[in-house]
């Protein structure tokens, strides 16, 4: 089992980027059914700057026209949520009238998912579907539902695809899990 060291804390492999991949095969194929006739162009709106590389693999799967939207929200320090979610980085284009499917990296209390829904009713979005690389059942509260769930997790602090750990362990290719031994 790897193990990799971020500022002050270790960390050992989780998940592999084979079982990743094969999840975002999973989700790719239920939102490829969900839209396969669709004559819009729905908007993929990646959640910066976590889902980069989940947005990236599951862009390459999707088979319909689509336009691809970023925004940022920030909720994290170190390894506890703030609980305040602050948008740091508005929507890079207009959605109005549009179906967006956002791209999260991990679902955990939902308190940016609400304010991000909001965000995109207020805006104008026809329609807003969650999809989620990774989404912790235990913490979740909230009632918005996640349309598209890859995997599954407990509520452990996790790096890696994407998620860090005060800015680092992003390039990471598979999830890791801080080592508590």
């Amino acid at each position: 089992m790897e193990k990799v060291r971020l500022h002050d804390k270790t960390f050992r492999t989780f998940i592999s980027n084979q079982q990743i991949m094969k999840a975002i095969d999973k989700v790719a194929a239920q939102i490829n059914a969900d839209f396969k006739d669709c004559t819009d162009v729905p908007v993929l709106l990646c959640v910066l700057n976590g889902s980069i590389m989940f947005t990236a693999e599951l862009m390459k799967r999707l088979e319909f026209n689509l336009q691809l939207v970023s925004v940022k929200m920030t909720s994290y320090q170190g390894t506890s949520t703030t609980g305040k979610v602050k948008v740091a980085m508005g929507l890079t284009a207009d959605i109005k009238g549009k179906r967006v499917i956002i791209v999260e990296d991990i679902v955990d209390t939902g308190h940016t998912i609400v304010d991000l829904t909001n965000v995109l009713k207020e805006n104008g979005a026809s329609e807003t579907m969650v999809c989620t690389l990774l989404y912790k059942p235990d913490s979740y509260n909230q009632d918005v539902p996640l349309k598209y769930v890859a995997m599954e997790i407990p509520n452990d602090f996790i790096v890696g695809f994407g998620l860090d750990y005060d800015e680092l362990g992003r390039n990471l290719n598979d999830i890791y899990v801080l080592d508590n031994d």
